[in-house]
Order: structure tokens, then sequence, then C-alpha cells
């Protein structure tokens, strides 16, 4: 165990644990570079990528491009499948021997279970789902995530500094293909007795019937002013219609109308769509807070004072009851004149021919 440690000037760089499953970098982790690169600016010191796998070197590139001013690279056999005891392992010793001042690591599910563990191992704190970082004035790192309906800045005086945040939080930055990092290569010993746990194979999850959310272009959701189960045909109709996914706030699941996969919000997941209908929902910041991130937002809501106005793009004040069937049957006539546009033409073509 690492001894616990304040404000030590031996403790610099910005790390960020960049989590690949199968060759593929979670997205996330490049999110979260977007956000240390503003901290590590800040503090005048490196951008690091932690690059855990097996045969993964390919993926240096994008950690280059997306910011990195350096790559941390370990490969070996036992890391090709994640374990959260040699992924602990491997950090805590990297970080034993770099002594960064601050790591990120995204709130995935294996996120989740990796933080916390290594937090305890570094003897060290962490803020988890955080919105926003900053640096105060005595370099400490501030942590930013909501707490209840207000918003809590956190410090943390030991080191590592480390916090987690949901997928989409964040923004990547945009790629600069001319950047070059510096890539370093460790070799840690890792073995078969140092894992508890035994991967046996693997089960592909049930179809979910609503979409996933978390890469979505298009979401619609529902807020407890659907007023029942039975009133979310409405949603799922308009949802089919615009081939997007359908979400909820937290009473909507609370309600057992829809599954918590499909939550927004504080306690549920961040998302960060093209475009995002707020139906019945009156903007809760618990709620809000995972979908701010949106480059559109439209509201359709009762009350012209509910909070989701403020930050919608467009609003609809009036009964969902009475908009959503109009929306719907305009939509269908849109598709039908598409579609029949696109016979006409194929039809036109083909005589051509």
């Amino acid at each position: 165990m690492l001894e616990k440690s304040e404000e030590n000037p031996n403790y610099k760089g910005v790390w960020v644990f960049t989590e690949q499953i199968d060759g593929r970098l979670k997205n996330v982790g490049l999110e979260l570079l977007g956000a240390g690169r503003k901290i590590a600016d800040k503090l005048g010191e490196e951008l690091v990528a932690v690059l855990l796998g097996y045969n993964v070197n390919e993926l240096i590139k994008d950690l280059e491009v997306y910011g990195a001013d350096k790559v941390i690279l370990v490969e070996h056999e036992l890391l090709k499948q994640f374990t959260v005891d040699a992924y602990t392992k491997v950090l805590a010793e990297l970080s034993i021997k770099h002594k960064p001042s601050v790591l990120f690591i995204g709130g995935t599910l294996k996120g989740r279970e990796l933080a916390p563990r290594l937090a305890a191992r570094l003897n060290t704190g962490i803020t988890s789902d955080c919105v926003d970082f900053d640096i105060n004035s005595d370099g400490h790192l501030i942590n930013v995530k909501p707490f209840g309906k207000l918003m809590a800045k956190i410090i943390c005086k030991t080191r590592p500094q480390m916090a987690t945040a949901k997928p989409n939080v964040f923004k990547k930055l945009e790629p600069n293909w001319d950047r070059r990092a510096k890539i370093v290569r460790e070799e840690i010993k890792i073995n078969p007795e140092d894992i508890r746990t035994k991967i046996l194979g693997r089960v592909e999850a049930n179809k979910n019937p609503y979409g996933s959310i978390e890469d979505a272009d298009v979401i619609v959701a529902a807020g407890k002013g659907l007023c029942s189960k039975e009133n979310l045909k409405l949603i799922q109709k308009l949802a089919d219609l615009l081939g997007a996914s359908v979400a909820c706030t937290r009473p909507a699941v609370d309600r057992g109308w829809l599954p918590s996969s499909q939550q927004v919000g504080q306690s549920g997941k961040t998302v960060s769509p093209k475009l995002y209908i707020a139906i019945g929902i009156s903007g809760a910041t618990y709620h809000t807070v995972g979908m701010k991130n949106s480059e559109i937002i439209i509201a359709i809501d009762k009350d012209p004072k509910a909070p989701i106005f403020q930050i919608a793009t467009y609003g609809i004040v009036g009964d969902l009851f009475k908009i959503l069937p109009l929306l719907i049957d305009r939509l269908k006539k849109e598709v039908k004149e598409v579609k029949l546009s696109v016979t006409t033409k194929d039809l036109y073509s083909g005589q051509e021919l």
C-alpha cells in the first residue's frame, strides 16, 4: 500500500486509464483525455494515457491524436480479459512507481469496479461521477458532481487525486493526426494466482427492445408526466418513426414503466445525442445533469415554468396527450411522402435504363 501523501511535490502527471475491450477503446477514455488536457495544461504537467491489454499496440495512435503527451503501455496475456485483481495490481504498481498527481477512470461497469479498489490500494480518496474538473489556487483538483439539487465541489488532499466520470459527460478533443506521444512500455509481473476470478466464457445480452441510449443519435425520453405505463405506446411510436432510442427519468423507473438501463440522470446514464426529446419531464437537476450536453433539446410539458425549458432549444407548452398524436400523424405522412418519392424515382430510373 502506498503511504498517504498530502501535497507531495514529487507527484506529477495527469493520468487517464483508457479502457479497451477486445482491442477497441471505450469512448469514455478519449473523453477523459479531453478533460485531462485542460487540467494538465493548468498544472503544467504531462497528460498520460495508461493502456493495459494484450496485443493492443495499434491503439496507441488513437491515444496520441486525442491529446496524450505520453502513453504507458502494459501488455500481458493475463490482461487480455479484464479482471479487477490483475488491473488493480498493475495500475497500483505503476502509480507507486511514477506517482501521478491526478488519475481519471471512466465510470463504466469495469471502471466502477476498478476505481475504488485502486483508491484503497493507494490509500487515497476518490470522487465518483464527476461532471466537471478544475484547479484551485493551491493546485488542488476540484471535482464537481451533483449532490441532490446542488453541485458539490470536492477536493482530495492526498495523492493521487482520483475521480471517475460517466461516458458522454466530456467531449473528445478534435483529433490532431500530426501529434506524437512518448511511448513507455512497462513490464509488470502477473501470476495466475494473483487473479481470483476465472472467465469461463461470455453470454451475449438479450437485445434491448428500447434501444441503447449511450451512443444513440436520437432519444425520446419519458417523465412522470406520462401518467401511466400504458401511455408509453405514444413514446414508442414516436421513437420508431424517428429511429430513436427510448429513455426516461428516475420516477418512470421507480414506477416500473421502463427498466433502469434506460434511465438518464444523476443515478442513471449520461447521454449526448444530436436530438433529445423530453416529454412530460419537468427538468429537475438530477435528470438534466445527464442530458444537458445534447445538441438539440425539444421539451414538451404543460407547465410553462418547468425548468426543462431553461435548457431546451425548442419548447412546446401544452398537453402531451394532444400534441404527441398530432406529431406522430404528421411524421407518418412525412415518411409516406418520402417513401413514395423514392419509389417513383426508382421507377423512373428503371425506365431510363
